[in-house]
């Protein structure tokens, strides 16, 4: 059969498995490189699985959006923490994981050919989303700390913008967005007909005080705001996946129809699971996130070390640290050289956006003190030994 071209051939390879498979031809290698967070699921998420196995009808399709008791614990979080109120004008779609919150936004509000800004350096699977849906990506670039920059952002919005994205706390940089700034942009998408889709998956790890903002909250926003929640990291929930969106009232038939389409209706026993996990108690998300700060401190102390060799930026949020490595040499030959040759993974800044330089993502949320300490020791000696050989 001769080869087939469809779309897919325009979307960027997802580099977890392709950094994965390097690991695994090199045993013994610590990564730095998943973003995901080293605890499980608060006990009361399994205690909740035989509410679902005692009733048979739970084998069958449930609602699309989700089912009601989550709804309910979903409206009761946004009110509490994001200081989202869910009304008239907005509603809740239970998901399987954000990143498929993120597809079905962008298939609900754009037809083939339209434009989504994104702050550069941009989540990867954002940019892949938008190229399947056979839409434009429009980059912005971020200031030198990974800021947003409204007046940039503004100049970039065509006839063909559909929605600006925002992602605070930041990955792959860790950077808190300034609530300013979040406002800024919120209102000049209010102002010019656009969404704005504000990605908030990382919003309990915040540091040193800095305190999670969600643009859903302001004032008037609910119109053209569409927030997207995960329990995957927060919750330990990676496999089980299960997230949330806030849209408007508006995109909520197409919205289920696009969910409908693929998905039917998120997993009703992982809807469980995250009901209970809702219901844990404050000092589960208190010690979890506390036992990374500290990891994030000793990363910190670590590569502060390579000061003159790389750019570390400061970053007060998720678990990730975004580094300029002052070579010419191609990010993910560094990359592979260090695994092969000092046993420790990082994510090539080029899956980013960042093709103008070196970049790595560092990601520490899956480590304990232990093994943060060596893994970050091998990045720093490897770093140290490769690009100033």
């Amino acid at each position: 059969m001769e080869s087939l071209t469809s779309r897919m051939q325009a979307v960027q390879s997802p580099i977890i498995p392709v950094v994965g498979e390097l690991i695994k031809n090199s045993p013994g290698t610590i990564s730095l490189g998943q973003g995901v967070v080293y605890y499980n699921p608060p006990p009361e998420a399994i205690e909740f699985l035989p509410k679902f196995l005692a009733e048979p009808t739970n084998n069958l399709y449930k609602s699309v959006e989700g089912i009601p008791p989550l709804l309910t614990a979903l409206a009761e979080k946004l009110q509490t923490f994001n200081g989202i109120e869910i009304n008239g004008e907005n509603c809740i779609v239970v998901t399987a994981g954000s990143n498929m919150g993120f597809m079905n936004a962008i298939l609900a509000i754009t037809n083939p050919g339209d434009e989504i800004i994104l702050n550069t350096p941009y989540y990867f699977n954002h940019e892949m989303a938008i190229a399947i849906a056979g839409c434009r990506a429009v980059l912005v670039a971020t200031d030198e700390n990974y800021q947003l920059r409204p007046d940039a952002i503004a100049q970039a919005i065509t006839p063909k913008t559909r929605a600006v994205v925002t992602i605070s706390p930041n990955n792959p940089t860790g950077v808190v967005c300034s609530e300013t700034a979040l406002h800024q942009v919120n209102q000049i998408c209010g102002n010019r007909s656009i969404y704005h889709i504000s990605d908030e998956a990382y919003e309990y790890f915040t540091y040193n005080g800095v305190k999670h903002v969600s643009p859903g909250a302001f004032e008037n926003s609910s119109e053209y705001t569409i927030s997207l929640f995960s329990l995957s990291k927060a919750y330990g929930f990676a496999s089980w996946r299960i997230g949330y969106m806030v849209i408007p009232k508006h995109l909520f038939v197409s919205v289920k129809q696009v969910q409908d389409t693929i998905l039917i209706c998120p997993p009703v026993i992982s809807q469980y699971a995250a009901l209970g996990a809702l219901q844990a108690k404050a000092e589960y998300l208190e010690s979890n996130i506390g036992a990374i700060a500290q990891v994030r401190q000793l990363v910190l102390d670590s590569l502060n070390r390579l000061q003159g060799l790389c750019s570390i930026t400061p970053a007060n949020g998720a678990f990730y640290f975004f580094l300029k490595v002052n070579t010419q040499m191609d990010a993910f030959e560094l990359v592979k050289r260090l695994i092969q040759e000092h046993k420790v993974a990082v994510i090539p800044g080029t899956t980013f956006g960042m093709n103008n330089g070196c970049y790595l993502r560092v990601a520490y949320g899956a480590l304990q003190k232990e093994t943060a300490k060596d893994g970050i020791e091998r990045l720093v000696q490897g770093l140290e030994t490769i690009v100033r050989s």
